[in-house]
């Protein structure tokens, strides 16, 4: 079974998926404003991340949704919800379609990437390219872009160098082809289930046409809610305010 940490002991249950600069610690922040009376929060750390860091895999989104389905069986969840971050607002979707709809209740997806992938060309490509070939500058570059360049530049270097210790090399780079080159809207389309996307007004990167163009072009039932003075990791920037809106929707 894939590592995981678990916050609180309410009814509610919570699968939370994290994205792919960064293992499960990088929601730490909300942590102090969930209500564990109410909440049972799982966050997972994939293959090759954090608590999995030794666990070798294929690296890909079907292998997320299957180990979190796992993990939510060996917990005896039956019925849980699924907040996903960046990549893993990507695979919350995958897995709500392999659970099928008797399992997952809602989605919560902060900054997500689509069913769809993200087209990179160009300058674009190479950067991420090269932080997944390893770059550490490269990643802090894509953290600072996707926070509208307006945060500390040692918070940016701080959780682009964690990634190096947080993750297996081979594992973030497959993990980049997985979501990068995702192409199941067609499925997504089938979802019928309550879906909240989370989108940073400073995110130059997952933006609200984006989204609106993307994650929303097949998906029933989902709503839109822009989140000011936040960008790609609103977790770490309004820890508050994103915990208010898990608990609102949730």
């Amino acid at each position: 079974m894939i590592g995981h940490t678990l916050h609180g002991h309410g009814p509610v249950r919570v699968i939370a998926l994290h994205g792919w600069l960064g293992d499960w610690s990088v929601f730490q922040p909300i942590l102090p404003a969930l209500d564990p009376a109410r909440f049972t929060f799982a966050f997972a750390d994939y293959r090759g991340y954090g608590k999995s860091k030794s666990i070798e895999g294929a690296y890909t989104l079907a292998e997320i949704a299957a180990d979190a389905l796992a993990l939510a069986d060996a917990l005896g969840w039956s019925h849980f919800h699924v907040l996903g971050h960046s990549m893993g607002g990507t695979a919350a979707l995958r897995l709500a379609l392999d659970a099928g709809p008797d399992r997952v209740g809602r989605i919560i997806a902060a900054t997500p990437v689509p069913a769809s992938g993200v087209p990179f060309e160009g300058e674009a490509l190479a950067l991420f390219e090269s932080a997944a070939a390893g770059s550490i500058d490269a990643r802090a570059a894509i953290v600072d872009f996707t926070t509208g360049g307006r945060l500390p530049k040692v918070w940016s270097r701080s959780l682009a160098e964690r990634t190096a210790e947080l993750c297996d090399p081979r594992a973030f780079a497959a993990y980049f082809r997985a979501w990068s080159r995702a192409d199941f809207a067609a499925e997504a389309a089938r979802l019928a289930l309550p879906v909240r996307v989370l989108v940073g007004e400073h995110d130059a990167a997952v933006t609200e046409p984006f989204m609106r163009a993307t994650y929303f072009a097949n998906l029933q039932g989902a709503d839109l809610v822009v989140l000011p003075n936040a960008g790609h990791y609103p977790m770490q920037e309004i820890p508050l305010a994103l915990a208010a809106q898990i608990e609102a929707f949730l």
